[in-house]
């Protein structure tokens, strides 16, 4: 077990009487951690976009894995090749303890706060590793082409491998975005086969009341470096403060968006349950996707018929 007083990590206070202990996070070894809490406070997110929801996580997902939103549960989606340490930290003054995921940056890409002392007690059965163990387990080298001698590399005889987003289904869509928060996909989004447009990001606060005021159930997923959480019900309230920033209680989570720090917001069609199904994409201002707005998994025809409704109405603006 590696033992850190204090705590250098961000999001906690280095004058706080606390300490920290690095535990397993590769997986399953942390899917099993995570589902031993049963109640716990998770947040993931950055300073646009915020999803916090409290009680139990489902079995966490790798990128590639199957995906569901289930009521009730905290759903979790990362990359293992971007969370690089988790950590479980207790301060001293406060007794509160939490558990967070960090990518190689130290940055805490996922944080859940155990809430009752039950949990806390447990965190102690946590299975610890050695300083420097990560997510992503030993790094593996790409092969690439080989080189000559003094010379440019040689291609190889092989087809260019097309990324599965390029035609994939709604899955495809999150786990591009999870890789690197959607950067790599957005520059060249051009090649997308499916259907995609942009929004005007003003639609975002109007299409939140409506699906409030009518009843009609969302889903919402949240990224951050390398994580990804979601919820899905219906808007049971929404509210917009003067400097923009727009809140939505969505099923058992509370979900934020600065609409000052999206930049741009694309509706894209990608195959689902229920076949095409529509999707407002926020992005920041670095083109990173911060949120997703959509329907996940097998909601009834009649939502997905009448979220499509709402997607196709939603007025574009010129590119």
């Amino acid at each position: 077990m590696a033992e850190h007083h204090g705590c250098g990590f961000e999001g906690c206070c280095g004058r706080r009487n606390g300490s920290a202990r690095l535990i397993d996070a590769r997986m399953p070894e942390l899917a099993r951690c995570l589902t031993l809490f049963q109640y716990v406070q998770a947040v993931t997110g950055g300073p646009v976009a915020r999803i916090d929801q409290a009680g139990s996580y489902a079995v966490p997902s790798l990128r590639g894995e199957a995906f569901a939103v289930r009521p009730g549960s905290i759903a979790l989606r990362i990359d293992g090749a971007g969370v690089d340490t988790a950590v479980v930290a207790r301060d001293e003054d406060t007794g509160s303890v939490a558990l967070r995921l960090l990518d190689a940056e130290g940055r805490t890409v996922h944080q859940g706060r155990l809430l009752s002392e039950g949990d806390r007690l447990l965190a102690g059965l946590a299975g610890t590793v050695d300083a420097g163990a990560s997510a992503a387990g030993p790094p593996v080298v790409p092969a690439g082409p080989p080189i000559a001698p003094d010379g440019p590399p040689i291609a190889p005889d092989v087809p260019e491998r097309v990324p599965e987003w390029e035609d994939g289904d709604q899955l495809a869509q999150l786990d591009a975005v999870l890789a690197d928060c959607g950067a790599a996909r957005r520059e060249v989004f051009h090649r997308y086969r499916g259907e995609h447009r942009p929004i005007d990001v003003d639609v975002v606060p109007a299409v939140l009341d409506h699906v409030c005021s009518v009843g009609l159930p969302i889903g919402v997923a949240v990224f951050a470096p390398a994580a990804m959480q979601a919820c899905g019900g219906r808007v049971h309230v929404t509210d917009r403060t003067v400097g923009g920033r727009v809140f939505a209680a969505v099923a058992e989570s509370s979900v934020e968006i600065d609409l000052a720090g999206v930049r741009a917001c694309h509706l894209v069609r990608s195959t689902a349950a229920h076949g095409p199904t529509s999707a407002l994409e926020l992005d920041d201002e670095d083109g990173r996707c911060v949120a997703v707005i959509t329907q996940f998994g097998m909601v009834g025809e009649d939502v997905h018929a009448a979220w499509e409704h709402l997607a196709a109405s939603l007025p574009g603006i010129s590119t």
